[in-house]
């Protein structure tokens, strides 16, 4: 019953496959876990260009980030689903624990420029559009990959986390929770490997995207 062998699992996929309501909880999740990655991607990117450029407010949101990279994303969540609604939790959790991973990194991108090229576009006054165009835009390109890549997969895995919990209705969470109230192990399992085959997608389909940009 904990286990159950692979040809089970294999059965209780190729079932799930076959059921119009497996595909409307992968989109519905998708779609929650996207919008939180999105959410957590424009907020550390606007975060990380603020205190780039400022000590005061580095020195202000600093500890806040720190504290929420240090907080078990349970407690979140409770906390979450206690002033908003079971479909909500899931964006917003994503989009919480993505904001730092985003922050970090590319507040290492700001400071990536060569020194030497910032002094040579002082000397020959390169108009700053240039400047963002020529040397931040590609010094930041590579942080900006990673943090989009790494938060992509911390928001999914936060927000199915959410939804397990939360349970919303229509969503891989739910499919989780109820497989293991009825102690369906092979459905267990089965969904756990959708969860894992729709992260490889996404990340894939990020990193194609960024490529062609």
């Amino acid at each position: 019953m904990v286990f159950p062998s692979p040809i089970a699992v294999a059965k209780a996929f190729g079932s799930l496959l076959t059921q119009k309501s497996f595909y409307v909880s992968c989109g519905r999740s998708m779609l929650r876990v996207l919008a939180g990655w999105a959410m957590g991607l424009l907020g550390g990117s606007f975060l990380a260009l603020a205190t780039a450029h400022s000590r005061v407010l580095r020195t202000f949101f600093t500890p806040a980030l720190h504290v929420i990279k240090a907080t078990p994303v349970a407690s979140f969540i409770i906390l979450a689903l206690v002033v908003m609604g079971a479909g909500k939790v899931p964006a917003f959790t994503g989009a919480l624990i993505s904001l730092p991973v985003v922050w970090a990194n590319l507040t290492e991108g700001f400071s990536a420029p060569d020194p030497k090229l910032l002094e040579m576009a002082r000397v020959f006054r390169m108009p700053r559009k240039n400047k963002i165009r020529y040397i931040y835009l590609p010094a930041l390109r590579p942080y900006f990959t990673a943090a989009a890549t790494t938060a992509m997969g911390f928001a999914w895995k936060a927000g199915i986390a959410a939804e397990v919990i939360c349970t919303p209705k229509g969503s891989i969470g739910a499919g989780i929770y109820n497989a293991k109230v009825y102690l369906e192990t092979p459905e267990l399992f089965a969904w756990t490997l959708a969860v894992i085959g729709l992260s490889v997608l996404l990340e894939a389909l990020l990193r194609w995207a960024l490529r062609l940009s």
